[in-house]
Formats: C-alpha cells, sequence, structure tokens
C-alpha cells in the first residue's frame, strides 16, 4: 500500500499553487471571515456589505464594496481583491492588479498576502519565475507565524527546488510549521519519519505525527495511520483498524483511502 504523502498532484499554496510530488500549500481561496479593523463604522460596513456580497456570489457589488473598503485601508478588502482580480471573479483575470493589492496588504504586515506574493513568483505567473524571491517571500510570512510558509519552505528544502536538497533543513521547517498548529506540516513530519528522510525511519514517530494530522481533521494523515495498520508498520498489522481509518479518510473526502477500501472488499 502507498501511503499518503501530503496530498500529491494539488499545491496547498497559501493562496494558488502546485508543486510537483508533494505539492507547496494552498491555492487562491477567498480569505476567511473578515474581522472588521478599528477603523471608522463606514469602513466597517463596507467590508462587510462586501463580503456578504461575494458570499452570495454577487461579485460585481463585491468587487466595487471591497475597492472602497481598501480605499479607507482595510487589509482584508485588499485581500480579497487580490484574490477577485486572481481568479477573475467579477472582472477578468489581472495577475498584475491581483499581485499589486497582495502586495499593499504584505506591506500591511499580513502574512497570508505575503505567501500569495511568493505564489507569484515560484510559479511565473505574471513575473519572471523565481524560486529565490518565492523562498524570500515565504520566509517573511513564517516571521509572522504563518505556517503554511513554514510548511512551503520545508517542500522547496525537501524536494531541492531552487536550491540544494536539504532533509534536515526540511524537517526542521516541517516542525515549526507543525508547531504552529499546521496540520499539514505535521503530516509531512509524519512521511520524514516513515520514508526515514532526514530522521531515522521510525514508524512510532510517523504514527505520533500523522494522528496529531488526523486530531486536527487533514484527511490525508487519516489515510496514512490507516496505511500503517493495513502494512503493520510499527504496529501489529489489523484489517479492520485499517478500515476504520479509511474510512475516516474517505468521510473527509481522500480518494485513496476510497480505492483502499474497495481494494479491502469494503463496499459501503
Amino acid at each position: 500500500m502507498t501511503f499518503g504523502g501530503i496530498g500529491k498532484g494539488k499545491a496547498r499554496l497559501c493562496v494558488l499553487l502546485a508543486l510537483a510530488l508533494f505539492p507547496v500549500a494552498g491555492s487562491f481561496a477567498q480569505p476567511p471571515t473578515p474581522q472588521p479593523p478599528d477603523k471608522d463604522a463606514t469602513a466597517k460596513a463596507t467590508l462587510v456589505r462586501g463580503a456578504q456580497a461575494y458570499a452570495a456570489a454577487n461579485y460585481k457589488t463585491a468587487l466595487d464594496a471591497f475597492h472602497q473598503a481598501a480605499a479607507m485601508g482595510v487589509v482584508e478588502a485588499m485581500m480579497y481583491l487580490g484574490v477577485m482580480y486572481g481568479t477573475g471573479q467579477g472582472v477578468p483575470v489581472d495577475l498584475d492588479t491581483s499581485r499589486a493589492w497582495f502586495s499593499h496588504a504584505a506591506d500591511a504586515g499580513n502574512s497570508q498576502a505575503m505567501c500569495n506574493m511568493a505564489l507569484f513568483y515560484f510559479q511565473g505567473r505574471g513575473v519572471k519565475q523565481s524560486y529565490a524571491e518565492a523562498l524570500s517571500w515565504f520566509v517573511k510570512a513564517s516571521t509572522y507565524g504563518n505556517g503554511e510558509a513554514m510548511f512551503n519552505i520545508g517542500v522547496m528544502y525537501r524536494d531541492g527546488v531552487g536550491m540544494a536538497q536539504n532533509y534536515a533543513e526540511a524537517v526542521r521547517w516541517f516542525k515549526k510549521g507543525a508547531a504552529v498548529g499546521d496540520s499539514v506540516s505535521a503530516n509531512a513530519m509524519g512521511v520524514m519519519y516513515q520514508e526515514g528522510h532526514g530522521v531515522p525511519v521510525n514508524y512510532a514517530e510517523a504514527m505520533s505525527w500523522y494522528r496529531r494530522a488526523a486530531d486536527a481533521g487533514y484527511a490525508t494523515a487519516l489515510y496514512n495511520i490507516g496505511v500503517l495498520w493495513e502494512d503493520g508498520l510499527g504496529v501489529a498489522r489489523d484489517k479492520q483498524q485499517a478500515i476504520d481509518w479509511y474510512r475516516k479518510a474517505a468521510a473527509a473526502g481522500n480518494h485513496s483511502a476510497q480505492e483502499a477500501l474497495k481494494s479491502l472488499g469494503v463496499r459501503d
């Protein structure tokens, strides 16, 4: 049985990207529910109006509201604008404008915007590709405690992207990400122990890290725990335990777990 890594295929970039084999984190996504800044009532109301319109997919109204709020210095509005211009929501895709809004938000100290800036350079979207520039932005975001940035730095070291491969540095960054609550970083640590990259092979440690990520609801970690039980890695082989964990992973949307259940003859 093949373990799940961190989710091969789609990148987990802070907001928009993919990395081969083990992806860099994320894709352009809307910011979390905005917390209105301590500005005047008009700025707060405008941001909330934009967020409500965005949630209802009324992008034209949202775009107008976010432009108004951004002009009043609301960083969350700048983030929304970066996402909307970058993904073509209510407006044609315009990477230059998207990057400009993320740059404004990054200048205001928003670490998610810093990650997004890194993604432009990582992919070469609208700019000349530069892994060095991407790394610089990820490192800057990490100084603000951004776990996704820490994970992405770990991926670059692990896979030797724009630098010499260095498993020890990858482990260091994955641990940093896990320490700030990033479940994908915790799962990546499990992979490192399972594969013996930068650390000795230790299935008990792998299980511990997978459980940490699974407790946070990360589906790939749920699947990886099932693999350890099915293959008897660090534990006595137990088909029922494997099935139980695969079911949890499948319920969370992990396709590998769905295939694993089929291979074990489980149809429900």
